[in-house]
């Protein structure tokens, strides 16, 4: 079997997952204001997810590594998705849709990071870059994108989630085919976890890259609700994703080819100027349409930031400890930073305006670059 074939179901898990929660991270703002949530009660129900994840990631990605099974983790998050999203899409009250929702994302936000493990695992054995994996989940978040915006400008947002289980049905059948990871060792113990918390370079890392992953969360929060308070329909925040994340997939593809030249250091810190930059001009622009032609930046953000930082962590983690540290990882990126960003975004979206929110938000993205300048600079900010 080559080396492209033994990785094609790992591929469309990626594929089908990232296009799932293409639906939930750029539609589902819009889903809850057609429900009747104002900008504050939809900043509450988005902070569930990060909330829960916080939680549930560490903890798949503890039976994970004590189990040593990712793919049958992986199965039984992806059962969750679906039974977890065909109730949740059932509530109306904010009540109920909040306590559903923490049930729904304890299933579901651990899954990327369980298959972007995966794929950091695979692509080491098999010698290849982990961004020519992972570039597939980019692209099938952006082909959902841009179809699923225009499919529910026609059916209507309150349809989103007919697109959401057939991605999840799909996630579920690439799963079953897929080659599992081996790690030769003992099952991991509790006392061993302990270990990743006492591993300074690694909790300074992710203390310093937090303020750089909030701006990042909150943009995925309302950056439809921004588009629409500009102007746009779902069609447009659909072809913005559609941008942003093709731009995403190409850095991705080609990680290989420019990744290996410097320290990982470098492109993260770079990642973070453009951050900066990046949320400074949306905060300025007053047509929906400035929005979608600066969203090749976001390949150029999180593209670069995202697969250097995994990378630096994955170097800072013992292997027998590499679910539960990407999970971790995964756990303040989109965990912490999501609680943060959507209760804080959603008040002052609510009481300043979209524009005030991404001045904010470049303020934090530039503390947090200057911050990550200071940490390279001290001894443990650089790879032994």
């Amino acid at each position: 079997m080559s080396k492209n074939e033994s990785v094609i179901p790992l591929k469309t898990l990626l594929f089908s997952f990232h296009a799932s929660n293409t639906v939930i991270i750029s539609f589902l703002p819009l889903y809850l204001q057609y429900k009747e949530l104002n900008e504050t009660e939809i900043g509450w129900v988005l902070a569930i997810g990060p909330l829960a994840s916080m939680l549930a990631q560490p903890f798949w990605g503890y039976m994970s590594d004590k189990y040593k099974t990712v793919k049958w983790t992986l199965i039984i998050c992806i059962i969750g998705l679906i039974i977890g999203g065909t109730l949740f899409f059932q509530m109306n009250t904010l009540i109920t849709i909040i306590l559903m929702g923490a049930v729904f994302y304890f299933f579901t936000t651990p899954i990327g990071a369980l298959g972007d493990s995966l794929a950091q695992r695979r692509a080491d054995d098999l010698h290849i870059a982990f961004g020519t994996i992972r570039t597939w989940g980019s692209i099938g978040f952006a082909i959902s994108s841009l179809v699923v915006g225009r499919v529910l400008d026609v059916i209507g947002i309150q349809y989103m989630i007919f697109p959401y289980l057939f991605f999840g049905v799909m996630a579920l059948l690439a799963t079953i085919p897929l080659k599992d990871v081996e790690v030769e060792s003992d099952p991991v113990s509790l006392k061993d976890v302990n270990k990743l918390f006492k591993n300074k370079p690694f909790v300074i890392f992710l203390s310093v890259v937090v303020l750089i992953t909030i701006s990042h969360r909150t943009n995925d929060s309302y950056m439809a609700l921004y588009i629409t308070e500009l102007g746009g329909s779902e069609g447009l925040v659909g072809l913005a994703w559609f941008v942003g994340v093709l731009m995403e997939a190409i850095v991705f593809a080609f990680a290989r080819f420019w990744f290996r030249k410097f320290h990982s250091m470098v492109f993260i810190i770079a990642a973070g100027i453009l951050y900066s930059i990046r949320w400074f001009l949306y905060a300025v622009v007053d047509d929906p349409m400035y929005i979608i032609a600066l969203q090749f930046l976001h390949g150029l953000t999180f593209g670069v930031f995202y697969t250097a930082a995994f990378e630096y962590v994955t170097r800072l983690i013992p292997k027998l400890l590499q679910s539960t540290g990407h999970l971790v990882f995964f756990a303040v990126f989109f965990g912490l930073s999501g609680i943060i960003g959507s209760l804080a975004g959603g008040a002052i979206m609510d009481n300043f305006g979209g524009n005030f929110l991404y001045f904010i938000m470049g303020c934090l993205a530039t503390a947090g670059t200057i911050l990550l300048i200071a940490y390279h600079a001290l001894p443990f900010g650089k790879e032994k």
